[in-house]
């Protein structure tokens, strides 16, 4: 039997705060902002309030004068620096300065990229199992996905068993499934990129067969209609040598009544002569 891991480290995930939809976040939004930002379809931001008839039109007049000192030529819309607070929430926001911003209680980033498991605070199981002669960059990902699954259906055993003898003791069990279950989530994560390139690889493929199909179908249709039009020319042809055949025929008909109706007054003159 595979001796079983130890996985005895209480844990937790660092609690993420619900913020502002926008780009940025002032103090006086942050203490406007509802909960319910983060549900799947969030109410309207609060700023929205703002945008009211008599603060467009002095923005836009801000604007129009401020694009009319500038010497450069400026794109709309313009961000105009020293606004009074009321009519901050009408101009775009700045972009990040760290490269990260919140969207409807979500945290993204200019530089999306999987961050590890120790900068969130979970124990990396597979790279503590790694002896120190191998590096723990180029683990065989399959391989511990497998030790992971074997590893999470023992502790559930065990958690099975903790739970029927004493309840209360059960909780060492739960944040080792927990750790688990996060680190399966993380090395199917890290396929990601991988998913993706052989996605594109095989959309690319596909649009490319799909172009070798249409060009052959369009080459094919050519040659019909280049046979059609070689057809139709050898029935001019026909139709041409139909009709000097018919001339020559008439020709000939012509000639062989005259040479008879010769003979006749031939035969005639030599009975009477």
């Amino acid at each position: 039997m595979q001796p079983q891991l130890d996985f005895s480290v209480s844990l937790r995930l660092p609690s993420m705060a619900i913020t502002s939809p926008r780009h940025r976040n002032t103090p006086k939004m942050a203490d406007q902002e509802p909960l319910s930002l983060a549900s799947t379809f969030p109410n309207p931001p609060p700023f929205w309030k703002d945008f009211t008839p008599d603060r467009v039109a002095r923005i836009e007049e801000l604007r129009s004068a401020f694009a009319g000192g500038a010497s450069e030529q400026v794109f709309s819309p313009i961000r105009i620096p020293g606004l009074p607070e009321e009519l901050t929430n009408l101009q775009p926001p700045p972009e990040p300065s760290d490269g990260r911003w919140r969207v409807f209680g979500d945290q993204y980033m200019l530089d999306d990229k999987l961050p590890t498991l120790e900068e969130q605070g979970i124990t990396n199981l597979p790279t503590t199992g790694l002896s120190d002669s191998k590096d723990a960059k180029h683990y065989d990902r399959a391989f511990e996905l497998k030790k992971l699954v074997k590893s999470l259906l023992l502790n559930f055993l065990e958690l099975s068993g903790a739970l029927s003898r004493n309840p209360a003791h059960a909780e060492d069990k739960i944040q080792d499934l927990r750790t688990l279950f996060i680190n399966i989530h993380h090395i199917l994560n890290e396929y990601r990129p991988h998913q993706a390139r052989e996605s594109a690889i095989a959309m690319m493929q596909t649009h490319l067969e799909k172009t070798r199909s249409e060009t052959s179908a369009i080459r094919t249709q050519v040659d019909k209609a280049r046979a059609v039009l070689a057809g139709l020319g050898n029935l001019g042809e026909l139709e041409v040598d139909a009709d000097e055949g018919a001339d020559e025929t008439e020709d000939q008909t012509e000639k062989m009544r005259i040479d008879r109706e010769m003979a006749l007054w031939a035969a005639t003159d030599a009975q009477f002569a």
